[in-house]
């Protein structure tokens, strides 16, 4: 049976804290899932056994999101803590992949810290997990699963609470890493560009963005900037002048106009349908703040796990074309609203009962 009611969501709570424990471990982002699911354990079993864990990435951490969590902690009673861990390097080695950095780097870190605690993921109807319809699952559990964002927006209301943007984008908060859309053979080289490039972004547009973030994609031997600013202002070209000053970024485009992306991918990828549709459709065209094509390749690299955009173009015949891509814009977008992604699905690590 589906659990959507505040009320129905506290007993739930409370009859998981009877079966596995008192005390729990929230993963704890800052964002509006995690916050409203710190929320509701709180109000359920008393803050005493509620601690918020937050998994920092080192330099791939915006430095704002330590700010933005510490604030809610204190101003709402609860023990947090901090823990590290900059696996993300090794993953990126061979390509971008946000879903293994969710699942290997943050959760499978709070699940050790934990020690057998149940721990307490905002997962919910739009990702993998909610669509499993488990609410326990080795050690972790989704209080949320059942719920839309819109329900979620809700009970943060009830709540009295407004969420912080930590990152660039209007709906999701997430590390600078994502922003490097090549592999990190080079932390000091192509993981130094987006993270300098990304809070760099921040200090000209702190707030009221829909995007605003600076891609890094090229050959390996060459990391080019891409700034994406929507709604447009005429400050990146201040931003523009000062990452051409940053010693590991050789070139800084401007997204000012459609841009064609050379995107070589890992045989699975290419030759998967589906699986090029969500990157160009879920993750790549929604982070850019102008029209994009993408121009597909296999790679022969067989250390290419998943993918690297080499190469960044004007999309010179876009005028031609523009009709065609508002028509596939407008029906994918009803598509991509509806495909769940795996940055939640939950990690095989069990819990020891703590009773």
């Amino acid at each position: 049976m589906a659990v959507k009611t505040k009320e129905e969501i506290l007993n739930e709570i409370k009859q998981v804290a009877n079966e596995h424990g008192k005390d729990f471990v929230i993963a704890f982002s800052g964002g509006m899932d995690s916050t409203a699911a710190a929320l509701l354990c709180a109000e359920a079993l008393g803050k005493e056994h509620v601690e918020l864990v937050h998994v920092v990435y080192g330099p791939y951490t915006y430095s704002n999101a330590l700010k933005i969590v510490s604030d809610f902690a204190q101003k709402h009673g609860f023990k947090l803590t901090f823990v590290e861990n900059l696996g993300q390097e090794k993953i990126w080695k061979t390509g971008p992949s946000c879903n293994m950095c969710t699942k290997t780097v943050k959760m499978e870190t709070v699940l050790n810290y934990a020690k057998g605690r149940i721990v307490v993921t905002g997962s919910n109807s739009s990702d993998t997990w909610g669509k499993t319809g488990l609410r326990v699952f080795n050690g972790m559990y989704a209080p949320l699963g059942d719920l839309s964002k819109d329900e979620i927006r809700e009970i943060l209301k009830s709540y009295g609470v407004t969420i912080r943007r930590i990152g660039e984008h209007s709906t999701r908060e997430g590390c600078k890493l994502k922003h490097l859309l090549k592999p990190m053979t080079n932390p000091s080289y192509h993981g130094q560009a987006t993270a300098i490039a990304n809070e760099l972004v921040l200090k000209y547009f702190p707030e009221g963005n829909e995007i605003a973030n600076v891609k890094i994609v090229g050959p390996l031997s060459k990391n080019i900037a891409v700034i994406n600013v929507k709604p447009f202002r005429n400050e990146v070209y201040a931003l523009a002048d000062e990452l051409r000053k940053v010693e590991v970024i050789d070139e800084v485009i401007v997204a000012d106009k459609p841009l064609v992306l050379v995107v070589v991918a890992n045989p699975s990828i290419y030759r998967v349908e589906e699986s090029k549709f969500w990157i160009a459709e879920g993750k790549l065209k929604p982070e850019f703040a102008v029209p994009i094509k993408i121009e597909w390749h296999e790679s022969k690299n067989n250390k290419l796990r998943t993918f690297h955009v080499v190469e960044v173009r004007e999309w010179t015949t876009y005028e031609n074309e523009k009709e065609e891509y508002l028509e596939n814009y407008r029906r994918n977008s009803g598509i991509i609203s509806k495909i769940r992604c795996s940055c939640s699905m939950p990690s095989v690590t069990p819990a020891t009962p703590t009773r």
